[in-house]
């Protein structure tokens, strides 16, 4: 795709992250399909019919554009565009009736290394608010352009934390949890990744640590955080599509270094 097929893309994106918006506000205290239970997560019917909801959206003006998604995945993952998608992150949230969840739409573009993330949008329909950026431009909360806080002290800082599904994963993230704990003004602990991400590049949060993040969760979001002048370090893990996130305003990297 050019430039101006990057722009359409984008509008596209939004407009299927608002009508899968509008399908999740209006059954989020309605009873709801479980297709699979684990002890930290649970796979919703209608986060199926949520991602089939956006494909369609976007195989009307992009047929050639490959799917990634949480819910599966169309065409050839390899090919040289692909959508990553996430249609509801927090479905544990959304399914117990927290209204705390999320529609996470990437465009990704082959490089000569590995996928470059060109555009990203997150839609909270609950609050009604849509983040997006296009590689190499702002970020953008509803239109107006975003940026990271300034806090350089943890003192100051208020941190998010992920704790993943895995028990690898859950113990990973405790000794960091106790080194920041008494450090920092608040840890939160909301339960969406993409979220995460785009309150760090709000500023009303400073910090995101998670393991074992998968690339839909965390694509749209990573780029709208880089656009708003913080940092998405994002180290890839053992497992297909698999990261460990240590995103941050971008002061508090010295700081970071420093943590065991």
């Amino acid at each position: 795709m050019n430039t101006k097929e990057y722009r359409l893309a984008l509008v596209e994106a939004v407009t299927a992250a608002r009508a899968v918006g509008a399908l999740l506000r209006h059954n989020l205290h309605r009873p709801k399909k479980a297709n699979s239970e684990s002890l930290h997560d649970i796979k919703l019917e209608l986060d199926v019919r949520s991602q089939e909801l956006i494909e369609r959206r976007l195989r009307r003006r992009f047929p050639e554009v490959a799917v990634l998604g949480e819910e599966g995945n169309r065409g050839l993952t390899e090919a040289a565009e692909r959508w990553v998608i996430d249609p509801i992150d927090g479905t544990v949230n959304y399914a117990y009736g927290i209204p705390h969840a999320c529609v996470s739409i990437a465009l990704q573009s082959q490089g000569e290394r590995d996928y470059e993330t060109v555009l990203g949008v997150v839609y909270d329909p609950f609050v009604d608010e849509c983040w997006t950026a296009l590689r190499g431009g702002p970020a953008r909360l509803n239109g107006r352009i975003i940026r990271v806080s300034d806090h350089r002290r943890w003192s100051e800082a208020i941190v998010t934390f992920g704790f993943a599904k895995s028990r690898k994963s859950l113990e990973a993230m405790l000794p960091l949890f106790h080194q920041l704990v008494h450090r920092v003004r608040k840890i939160r602990i909301m339960g969406s990744a993409a979220l995460a991400l785009v309150y760090v590049a709000t500023g009303r949060m400073d910090a995101y640590f998670e393991p074992g993040v998968r690339l839909w969760d965390i694509a749209a979001g990573g780029l709208i955080l880089e656009c708003a002048g913080g940092t998405f370090g994002h180290d890839p893990l053992k497992g297909k599509h698999a990261y460990r996130v240590r995103a941050h305003n971008g002061h508090l990297g010295r700081a970071i270094q420093r943590l065991r």
